[in-house]
């Protein structure tokens, strides 16, 4: 018998800035909610005025975790110290495994209207911390799409009423829907060792009795289930989960490892040019 998961705590984002004055909406990563193990931090971004988004996020390391970029709207084109590019666009996403270390930028390719979307960090274990880089780019039409009575959704990772995303990420199995609800309700399951979340970005949600806002993410705790029904003006929204990895974590900017020291040797091999 399924049980349906409960609302731990709601938190909301906080205004702050990233890359070369990007501003967004920081939600995971915060003194609120430092962490969800396995996820790291999770921004939103979303404006319609270019100052905000024009400098973008200039080359930058990563080592010991995932980084998941998925737009809603505008274009950002993404590089690396390998030669990779690649283009984001309206409904794309990029699932980057950094591993033992990549240098990158991500930078936006318009100069005007609006610009909007998500980055998520996923942690890695400590077997995978040092594995090669690698990416899965992944075009809207690639990304399968459920539809029933005034609701949408679109299935990035995991799965849901047996329709399978195409990202592959085994080491904490994920699941990533983005959800269109109209006046309706939505339920999915999620296994019930997952940590997991609800980020309403658009009008307004019930969640198990608790209502969330836009701007609010609701930890949910307990059970199998989430079970959901849209405000009045409808709701969008995304449901994440992940597999604890329950290891230490050590952090220092765009290092993730579960040693201070392995912290420190992450900073040397970047300032010596042997982080990727």
């Amino acid at each position: 018998m399924s049980q349906t998961r409960e609302v731990g705590r709601v938190v909301r984002g906080m205004a702050a800035s990233d890359g070369a004055g990007v501003k967004l909406n920081r939600v995971i990563g915060g003194p609120d909610l430092p962490q969800l193990d396995p996820f790291l931090l999770l921004d939103e971004f979303r404006s319609n005025d270019a100052a905000d988004y024009l400098a973008g996020f200039p080359e930058h390391p990563h080592r010991g975790f995932e980084t998941v970029t998925y737009m809603l709207a505008g274009r950002m084109r993404h590089r690396d110290n390998q030669g990779n590019t690649g283009l984001l666009g309206p409904g794309s996403v990029q699932w980057m495994t950094a591993g033992r270390g990549i240098v990158h930028s991500e930078m936006p390719e318009q100069e005007n209207g609006l610009m909007q979307g998500f980055q998520l960090w996923v942690n890695l274990p400590a077997k995978d911390k040092m594995t090669a880089p690698r990416y899965q780019d992944i075009e809207p039409g690639k990304i399968p799409e459920v539809e029933s009575t005034g609701a949408r959704v679109r299935v990035i990772a995991g799965s849901y009423r047996g329709v399978r995303g195409p990202v592959q990420a085994d080491a904490t199995a994920p699941l990533y829907l983005d959800v269109f609800l109209e006046d309706a309700e939505f339920e999915a399951a999620v296994p019930v060792e997952h940590n997991a979340f609800v980020y309403v970005y658009e009008g307004s949600l019930d969640v198990a009795g608790r209502a969330v806002t836009r701007g609010e993410l609701a930890v949910l705790r307990g059970g199998d289930t989430v079970a959901a029904r849209a405000g009045d003006a409808g709701a969008r929204f995304i449901l994440v989960s992940g597999r604890p990895l329950k290891e230490p974590v050590a952090r220092y900017g765009p290092f993730v490892m579960n040693r201070p020291e392995e912290i420190r040797q992450a900073m040397r091999d970047f300032t010596e040019g042997r982080l990727a």
